[in-house]
């Protein structure tokens, strides 16, 4: 009898811990906007403090080569839903109160993570449109994130310099007031409406250039509304919002292996830091809201410990673009930088073709599975719903996906040996440690974010082992290997 116990009791363990290891892990992503390859201390190259993000860094692989598709917003994130690099779609281009990008038969990360029994949930900015017609803010509005897979939204339409200044939950206004409807336009302002341009008077924070449509605590916004006034946000208190509303999704999802895509709004413009974040970085509103992402990817990471979910999540950290100082409004970024270099040695920022516009932060971390790396591999926030797949077992794969599970959850395998890289419907080419930059025409330096972009009038190759700053243009003199990379390019490009 005694011996029949101890074996029944063994079978037990057996049985728990094949559970433990064939249970499928949770998948956050969380997506910062606008930070830089220098803007995280881990990467040893600005003057930046983030202990939390570091603590994800040092334990888990920091990619120095990790890639967003694009140098800005909405077509990196269409890139990172769907797989499919975003100049295949004509739509995705940085999006001001436009509909869905994102076609609802697409298949996207939150789809294919239901067919597995995922719960789903998106936090955040979402910028990649709402519904299929002239959106009316009063209604529900779909199609919309849940309608390509989430379960669960709380989000902002599009970015916080932008109207509607309003929170959406599941594809509803959050305390509108039927009393009170939204109105919205991007074309002219409505009767009697301050604005950013005519009554700078009201202002808090004062517009550069773009920035001089509706007034919302004291910002002025890209675009006009009108009503809504119980509906709308408070820029300062947003960074907790969000962290709030991921932590009660967590609360509400643990049960059941869980999808959550954590949006954070930081470090775009406006940089409105909560005021117990002014000043900590000694680099202005720019620094200071970096210091606040920071604190709120802390926060999660001590949510999930309490919850004792840290050792069957994965978290995946990266940045939809690169850096940009002055970006629409005057809030000291560029006087307050002091020795800081938010794009570290890279070239360019935001905007750019040059590596700083698309070269990025890029985390994993799950604790006890992947071990403390850096690693030099290619690798691309495209890769990311392929290489979830196949992690949580599932054969469904993107158009222009890799599997890189192994390089980015097990220390182990090749990264990506090419990659197609966007920036304003501009595309380059990388291979190996080689850059392709076709020509192209207009200014050499954007005129309002002083970021030089990549247009030239000639082809550029540079080779990044040598010439990370991208400083020696060997078009001229490697004309072997410029034709080798035109000709891969171009047969990459025109295949539909």
């Amino acid at each position: 009898m005694k011996r029949f116990l101890i074996l029944f009791l063994l079978s037990c363990l057996n049985s728990c811990q094949l559970d433990q290891q064939t249970q499928k892990p949770n998948i956050i992503i969380i997506y910062a906007d606008d930070l830089g390859y220098g803007d995280v201390s881990a990467y040893g190259q600005g003057k930046l403090n983030t202990p939390n993000i570091d603590k994800l860094a040092n334990n888990g692989s920091r990619f120095t080569n990790g890639y967003s598709s694009s140098a800005t917003c909405s077509p990196s994130r269409y890139a990172l839903m769907t797989g499919t690099y975003p100049w295949r779609n004509k739509r995705a281009k940085i999006l001001t109160g436009a509909n869905l990008i994102i076609d609802t038969g697409e298949m996207t990360i939150p789809k294919m993570l239901k067919t597995q029994g995922y719960q789903t949930a998106i936090v955040g900015k979402w910028h990649l449109g709402l519904g299929n017609s002239k959106i009316d803010y009063n209604k529900k509005i779909s199609p919309g994130p849940n309608e390509v897979g989430f379960d669960y939204s709380f989000i902002i339409p599009d970015t916080q310099d932008r109207v509607p200044t309003v929170y959406m939950e599941n594809g509803k206004v959050v305390n509108l007031d039927p009393e009170d409807p939204l109105e919205v336009s991007f074309e002219k302002n409505f009767e009697g409406q301050p604005t950013g341009k005519d009554n700078p008077e009201l202002l808090s924070m004062m517009w550069h250039h773009g920035h001089n449509g509706s007034i919302v605590n004291g910002v002025p916004r890209i675009g006009f509304m009108k009503g809504g006034e119980q509906a709308k946000w408070s820029d300062i208190d947003m960074a907790d919002e969000f962290l709030n509303q991921a932590k009660r999704y967590i609360n509400k999802a643990k049960e059941t292996p869980f999808f959550l895509y954590y949006t954070l709004q930081q470090p775009h413009v406006p940089r409105t830091p909560h005021p117990r974040y002014e000043g900590t970085s000694g680099m202005g509103p720019r620094g200071d809201a970096i210091v606040e992402a920071d604190w709120c990817i802390g926060e999660l990471y001590n949510h999930l410990k309490k919850n004792n979910l840290l050792e069957n999540t994965i978290i995946i950290l990266s940045s939809d673009n690169g850096p940009v100082i002055n970006d629409g409004y005057y809030d000291e970024a560029v006087e307050k930088l002091g020795d800081h270099t938010p794009a570290g040695r890279l070239r360019g920022g935001k905007y750019s073709l040059f590596e700083a516009g698309t070269r990025v932060p890029f985390i994993t971390y799950w604790k006890g599975k992947i071990k403390p790396a850096v690693s030099d591999q290619i690798v691309s926030q495209i890769d990311y719903l392929n290489s979830i797949a196949s992690i949580v077992g599932s054969d469904i794969r993107s158009k222009d996906g890799v599997d890189l599970s192994n390089v980015l959850f097990q220390n182990t395998g090749k990264g990506r040996s090419e990659l197609i890289l966007e920036a304003t419907s501009r595309t380059a080419y990388r291979s190996q440690n080689w850059v392709l930059i076709p020509p192209y025409s207009g200014p050499a330096v954007s005129p309002n974010v002083n970021i030089e972009i990549g247009n030239a009038s000639e082809y550029q190759l540079y080779n990044l082992e040598d010439d990370i700053a991208q400083q020696q243009n060997l078009a001229g003199s490697n004309p072997q290997k410029l034709r080798e990379m035109i000709d891969r390019y171009e047969s990459i490009i025109n295949i539909n």
